[in-house]
């Protein structure tokens, strides 16, 4: 009878195991992500959550393409301390970043709220660096344990565009594997309203 009673325990588990819903892509932590689901805050901290429809990439699948031509890889490490003109566009950096050879740097574009301007510019750069292949993959990245690439891959992809890759091993993964990394200079990208292209 004990037998019995522990087993039919061990397949009411079970059966609450496989009833349970799979990671939400907004996990419940109060005051870190807003109401779409965006990390907000911390943005350093473990990931463990689904960035859907954006896919994770594994780092030696990452590693097999080549930046630029298999894939349009983005950097979306944050510019810290930097400073972007707003007429220009061109960022003053409080220090040097590097990045893997090949991939676009898009400072701030994780962040939750996403600044309207710098977003639309990746957005067009994506666009552009897909025009002869549209179904080319775009790889996100930004460092370990970093929410940023998270949050840019999961909006890219709520956003339409496909074939987003996320790669949760960013930059600190790349160089452990052996990969190179080289100096990183941030896309420019002048405040929309000062050329008359206000983006809605």
């Amino acid at each position: 009878m004990r037998r019995a009673r522990i087993m039919l325990a061990a397949a009411a588990a079970l059966a609450g195991m496989a009833a349970a819903p799979p990671a939400s892509a907004s996990p419940a932590e109060p005051g870190l992500f807003d109401a779409a689901g965006y990390r907000t805050a911390r943005y350093r901290s473990p990931v463990r959550a689904d960035p859907a429809p954006a896919e994770p990439i594994s780092l030696a699948a990452a590693m097999a393409l080549r930046a630029g031509t298999d894939a349009v890889f983005v950097d979306v490490t944050p510019a810290d301390g930097g400073v972007r003109d707003p007429d220009s566009g061109t960022w003053t950096l409080a220090e040097a970043h590097l990045t893997i050879p090949g991939a676009l740097w898009h400072p701030e574009t994780g962040r939750a709220p996403v600044d309207a301007d710098l977003w639309h510019a990746l957005k067009r750069a994506i666009h552009a660096a897909r025009r002869a292949a549209p179904g080319k993959p775009v790889v996100v990245f930004c460092r370990i344990d970093c929410w940023m690439s998270w949050n840019a891959a999961r909006r890219l992809g709520l956003q339409g565009v496909g074939n987003v890759r996320w790669l949760a091993e960013g930059t600190d993964g790349w160089q452990a594997a052996g990969g190179a990394l080289v100096a990183a200079v941030p896309v420019a990208v002048p405040h929309a309203k000062v050329h008359g292209q206000e983006e809605k």
